[in-house]
């Protein structure tokens, strides 16, 4: 049987999947956290998404135990990456809508491209990389513009959530960066995803301690809406989502997956248009752009050690399958 034909099929299925996938769960984040604390949709969520994963790489024969230093370093990085750099974003979507807050993830990359420009020894992105940082940071002031003139009409008894939540994704998206770069500089020798799976656990358990000991269980609604969002961030975020990513890296080249970081916010503000009847306003579509625009520059700019930012980013994973 000739593998090209079905190779296309496959590679398409994959990045619609990934596409797809992750796109809405900007929308599924939106209906949960409307229904359960933000710890409880996250921590659900993260504990159920371990539990498989983990299952999975036990009945594949996948080692799954480390010594005690790469466990803690896989806790550690799970909490940049799943709680710090998810907590933010599933809290903020009660305030601002599901196609901005994707929007706003969407910079990650750059701050993964600035974090290795200031660390020493880290990667230096060449003039194109430099200018899509520049027009990046032109996009958030698009997209941060209506809060901004909104805090800016509120008297001083009080502030804009909007624009404290719009902060609050943007501070969560720091973090996911900040573990992604120990992550890639870790080299940890771990099956990438038995290290999913063991991240995922330390983030869920980080959520439910905080839902159990501040008393947010009580407030949780429990109903069909609440439950197949969890379903869908589990089988379509977690593990469809993340299996068809980890396969992309090892069958395409990296620059092309990367895409995802710029077509998973447009994916986003369409569902959040369709199904949440969300409408961003002028300048935030001015933003959508620039920011699209910006992640493109920054994943196909070439360091100066000839490879690309997105290469950087995902060496991790291709280095530990």
């Amino acid at each position: 049987m000739s593998g090209k034909p079905p190779a296309r099929v496959l590679i398409v299925l994959a990045f619609a999947s990934v596409y797809l996938c992750w796109g809405a769960t900007y929308t599924a984040m939106s209906v949960g956290v409307h229904l359960l604390p933000a710890t409880i949709l996250a921590g659900t969520r993260m504990l159920a998404g371990a539990f498989l994963m983990l299952s999975f790489c036990a009945i594949r024969g996948k080692q799954l135990v480390y010594s005690r230093g790469i466990m803690a370093r896989l806790a550690l990085i799970g909490i940049l990456l799943l709680f710090g750099g998810n907590i933010g974003l599933v809290w903020s979507e009660q305030y601002v809508a599901s196609g901005l807050a994707a929007l706003l993830v969407a910079v990650m990359p750059l701050y993964v491209a600035l974090i290795e420009r200031l660390l020493p020894g880290g990667e230096r992105l060449r003039a194109r990389g430099v200018f899509g940082l520049f027009l990046g940071l032109l996009a958030l002031a698009a997209l941060l513009w209506p809060s901004i003139r909104a805090a800016s009409a509120i008297s001083h008894h009080g502030v804009s959530i909007q624009l404290i939540a719009a902060v609050v994704v943007l501070l969560g998206a720091l973090s996911f960066a900040g573990g992604s770069v120990l992550f890639r500089r870790s080299q940890l020798p771990v099956d990438p995803l038995v290290a999913a799976g063991w991240e995922m656990l330390a983030a869920a358990l980080c959520n439910l301690s905080i839902a159990t000991l501040s008393g947010q269980w009580p407030h949780a609604v429990w109903n069909m809406k609440s439950i197949g969002a969890i379903g869908y961030l589990v089988l379509f975020g977690s593990l469809l989502g993340f299996s068809c990513y980890i396969w992309l890296l090892h069958h395409v080249p990296v620059a092309k997956v990367a895409t995802y970081a710029f077509v998973n916010p447009v994916i986003a503000v369409i569902l959040g248009a369709l199904i949440l009847g969300e409408h961003l306003r002028t300048t935030e579509y001015v933003g959508m752009v620039m920011v699209i625009c910006a992640v493109a520059l920054v994943i196909s700019s070439q360091t100066q050690s000839g490879r690309s930012a997105a290469e950087i980013e995902a060496a991790p994973l291709e280095h530990e399958a």
